[in-house]
């Protein structure tokens, strides 16, 4: 606000100017006001050449209604600037305000772990190495080489990792923990992971300052300086860091309205388009609240860094507004917090194909954020150190012993090989058998349910599994051992009379003798 006061003020040509016949001195016309502040934003750093000429007027407005400039009458106070050829002078006083100095900082740059690199002081006798149960064998083969009659180990040394290797590290992992925490057979449901970008996890896990920001290495992509210090103001408020801001009734009201529409006026939401069946199968969990929070964290991992920045600005600024209680309400008939949830739930979760429920998704999954920003916008510290601690394991010098492939530290990690369809389905078949054993096992040898109920529970697992059910049962007399003796039945004759419906009685003629 000051500086753009003093440039303007220092920047605008003032000359004699006629009106209806009259003459004023020192004065300038609305559309000279206009290019002349329009190149001076576009030229500062603070702003850009992004200005637009109706940003310029906007903020002339301002300065019309705040008594910086006035027209040639002396009437201010009111928004009602134009882009034309009215004529608007300076006032004899100036509504500077003095402001400090921002001190100067030096820029902590982050440095990412160099994988390849041995820590200062450290040998391989100091290496950390997890104990191991040794069997008969095993014994016997440390002996005969602690007394030198075998020198059946050598040392193996690791080939190299290289960046891009250890990228992929964290997109494997990352991804497979992700698929857990949703409790989902395959992620393909809800993501295409060949659209995940290695590069921008590890960015976001480590390209970090102390609060946990991410910063970004392409400075061309971060907020302009202008949006971050509307942003500081209201989350700040009353008191900003950087400058004394001007108290003007409204005055926030009108910076909020600025953040509000800049972060509307993007193309894409910044959970993006790509990423958004992740975060909706996230709201599934909102009722195991560390569930929720792990998923999230894991998926906000995946942005790429500058959306991820954007985030974790917005979501802290919207949660500082929603509790300040010194903050003078934004909105005179919608409450703060209300308020925060409908002016960003859009530009922050949406489809690609808008649809009305859309809406309700966003607002549910952004009033959770709000509520656990901290936790959900950091890094997770569970996983990042299980990758950290799988990639050191990786690299370290192994022990192998002759005519074995496994190493006495840990055992070798398993990786997925592709199999038949046979093999699969013959997996499938026997993997499912077992369970199934077990289960019928339980019911028949279960003496705390009457044999009418154990009937009846053998009925629908025969019914449903015959394949398990007969390799238990094989015959009858198997299955019959389960039960008591049935009673004995009574006669066929007297069961099939009782069948037989019931016959009036017919007279017959009499023999005779």
């Amino acid at each position: 606000w000051n500086e753009i006061i003093e440039l303007f003020r220092a920047g605008m040509p003032l000359r004699k100017h006629r009106c209806r016949f009259k003459s004023y001195e020192r004065c300038f016309k609305a559309s000279e006001a206009v290019d002349c502040l329009h190149e001076l934003l576009g030229s500062n750093q603070n702003f850009g050449p992004e200005v637009t000429r109706n940003q310029t007027v906007k903020l002339l407005k301002k300065f019309l209604k705040n008594h910086v400039i006035e027209d040639i009458k002396g009437r201010w106070g009111k928004e009602d600037f134009q882009d034309d050829g009215h004529l608007y002078r300076f006032p004899p006083s100036s509504p500077l305000k003095p402001y400090p100095k921002k001190p100067s900082c030096g820029k902590e740059v982050i440095k990412f772990p160099d994988w390849d690199e041995r820590k200062a002081g450290t040998s391989q006798e100091h290496v950390p190495v997890k104990s191991v149960t040794m069997n008969s064998e095993m014994w016997y083969k440390r002996h005969s080489i602690a007394i030198g009659e075998v020198p059946a180990c050598k040392l193996v040394f690791r080939r190299e990792l290289t960046q891009t290797h250890i990228e992929e590290i964290w997109k494997s992992m990352t991804l497979s923990r992700l698929q857990k925490v949703l409790g989902l057979d395959s992620l393909d449901e809800v993501l295409d992971t060949k659209l995940v970008n290695s590069k921008h996890i590890v960015q976001n896990a480590y390209n970090v300052n102390k609060q946990g920001i991410v910063t970004l290495e392409d400075k061309s992509k971060e907020l302009p300086h202008w949006i971050l210090s509307a942003m500081k103001c209201l989350a700040n408020w009353p008191s900003c860091s950087d400058l004394k801001q001007p108290t003007y009734s409204g005055f926030e009201r009108d910076v909020f309205k600025t953040i509000v529409d800049y972060f509307g006026q993007m193309k894409e939401p910044l959970l993006t388009f790509h990423f958004f069946d992740v975060f909706v199968s996230v709201l599934g969990l909102l009722q195991k609240h560390s569930k929720a929070v792990e998923a999230l964290q894991i998926s906000c991992l995946l942005l790429p860094p500058e959306n991820r920045k954007r985030l974790q600005l917005l979501v802290r600024m919207m949660a500082r507004i929603s509790f300040n209680k010194d903050l003078p309400p934004l909105s005179e008939s919608v409450k703060t917090r209300t308020l925060m949830v409908q002016a960003f739930s859009r530009c922050i979760l949406c489809s690609k194909d808008e649809m009305d429920l859309d809406e309700l998704l966003a607002a549910k999954l952004v009033s959770f954020l709000m509520d656990n920003y901290q936790d959900i916008l950091s890094v997770p510290s569970a996983l990042k150190s299980s990758i950290e601690e799988h990639v050191v394991h990786l690299q370290r010098v192994q022990i192998k012993y002759a005519g074995a492939d496994t190493d006495a530290t840990f055992a070798p990690p398993s990786f997925c090989h592709q199999i038949s369809t046979d093999e699969f389905e013959y997996q499938r078949a026997t993997g499912a058998q077992e369970p199934l054993t077990a289960l019928l096992e339980e019911i028949a040898m279960n003496k705390e349910i009457s044999w009418k109920d154990k009937k009846k529970k053998l009925k629908q697992f025969q019914k449903s599994y015959p394949e398990a059910y007969r390799v238990r049962f094989p015959t009858p007399e198997s299955e019959a051992v389960l039960f008591p003796e049935k009673a004995k039945q009574k006669p066929p004759i007297l069961m099939w009379a009782l069948k037989k419906p019931f016959q009036p009685f017919h007279r017959t003629r009499s023999f005779r003798m």
